[in-house]
């Protein structure tokens, strides 16, 4: 059964985006750019949010095209490109590549998706991967701490009173700072 990965960025005090939504403090240089192409590639489908989704349909569908692009950036083109995709959003009424809508997170259509033959499914955007969570439909989380602490921001987990224990399974430091926090979910101490 495949599996669903949720794979983010965090400041160290928890926030996914920094005030006004900025993304400016993210460290990807090539090293974990790299890494993130290796994870990535081996996944079956992007889980997103209409604003991660439309974010990254507005970039990657053409960065390869970019002479400055990092060889690192032009190869996730290709995977963001050929990777099906399924978007939550009750606004959309079209998506490009290879890009499936769905209105709503139903456990009983996520499951039947996990149960199709293929690779892990990777969820993203923290408004659609918080509900993945309080649905307990999420199998690991990938966490990468970025060294920085923002004071402010929107919080990757906001309050909602679901308690989801976790079992830490990997951990791997950059060179540039960001540590990779592996979990899977599960008491802690099983």
């Amino acid at each position: 059964m495949r599996r669903i990965i949720l794979s983010l960025s965090v400041s160290l005090d928890g926030y996914f985006e920094g005030p006004d939504g900025s993304l400016d403090w993210h460290l990807v240089d090539d090293e974990l750019h790299q890494h993130f192409n290796d994870e990535l590639r081996t996944m079956s489908a992007f889980l997103d949010g209409r604003v991660s989704h439309e974010l990254m349909s507005a970039y990657w569908p053409t960065a390869d095209a970019n002479p400055e692009a990092s060889s690192a950036e032009a190869e996730f083109a290709g995977i963001w490109r050929d990777m099906p995709k399924y978007v939550f959003s009750r606004s959309l009424t079209k998506a490009d590549w290879n890009t499936t809508i769905l209105r709503e997170v139903d456990p009983d259509e996520i499951n039947a998706l996990k149960a199709q033959p293929g690779g892990d499914m990777v969820v993203g955007g923290a408004t659609i991967a918080d509900e993945f969570r309080r649905l307990g439909l999420i199998d690991a989380y990938r966490l990468y701490v970025m060294p920085v602490i923002l004071g402010a921001g929107r919080p990757l987990f906001p309050a909602s009173g679901v308690r989801s224990d976790l079992r830490l399974v990997e951990t791997r430091t950059f060179s540039n700072g960001v540590a990779l926090l592996g979990y899977e979910a599960g008491r802690g101490g099983e």
